[in-house]
């Protein structure tokens, strides 16, 4: 390590979030980011674990609308924790790391990269959407294109995770508009936590609508019942 090398961290050294502990040039220290929980073998639609990581049943009997998911992790902890800590404690350097960590992945090159909006009413309360400062890590990443207008939320559903799974399809039904003319691109959609996925399989129907003939989940963890 050079002289300047050393100083610069030593400089802009920074505290993992998860422990406390120096964390050098990335936000979460090495030894907490080998501890946040891996995805079984899963699906590579919707990122349910499956056998052989071959297409889950569900997806060859009920496909949903998106064509593909990356998701980094079990929602579960200490991947919560971050998750949370950007989404609800304000600590927007996460973002960058949840980006960085998505294009060390590997996903396929889209077209058009579009973070999930918030309602206004939403976007109000929190200040800053989550999925849109990671789009915007994104772009640093890679010469990617993100598309922070044009794709709306129009209708200020109700939380997800505190309805019954047959009711939350019907509560996003029409939750977004597009005004993107996307004829034969590729998109990705970018989300912190796919749950059940029925959220981005709305938008999905909403982009192919725009005219996608892809569309891909790029999210930072994936939530899968025990």
């Amino acid at each position: 390590m050079s002289a300047a090398t050393h100083l610069g961290r030593r400089w802009f050294a920074q505290d993992c979030p998860l422990c406390g502990s120096e964390s050098d040039d990335e936000l979460v220290c090495a030894g907490c980011a080998a501890d946040l929980p891996a995805l079984p073998e899963h699906c590579p639609q919707c990122a349910l674990p499956s056998p052989r990581g071959a297409v889950c049943g569900n997806c060859v009997n009920h496909p949903p609308r998106f064509d593909r998911t990356v998701a980094l992790w079990r929602y579960d902890f200490p991947c919560d924790a971050l998750v949370h800590a950007l989404k609800y404690g304000g600590r927007i350097a996460l973002a960058g790391f949840f980006a960085r960590s998505l294009w060390r992945r590997g996903p396929q090159a889209v077209d058009l990269v579009v973070p999930i909006p918030l309602h206004p009413k939403r976007l109000a309360e929190r200040g800053f959407n989550q999925a849109l400062e990671i789009a915007r890590e994104l772009a640093r990443c890679d010469e990617v294109v993100v598309a922070s207008k044009g794709l709306r939320r129009v209708k200020d559903t109700l939380p997800q995770t505190g309805l019954p799974l047959e009711r939350r399809a019907t509560n996003v039904r029409g939750a977004f508009e597009c005004d993107l003319d996307l004829s034969n691109k590729s998109v990705a959609v970018v989300d912190d936590v796919m749950t059940t996925g029925a959220t981005l399989d709305e938008l999905a129907r909403v982009l192919k609508r725009a005219g996608a003939v892809r569309v891909e989940n790029w999210v930072v963890a994936r939530a899968v019942l025990r």
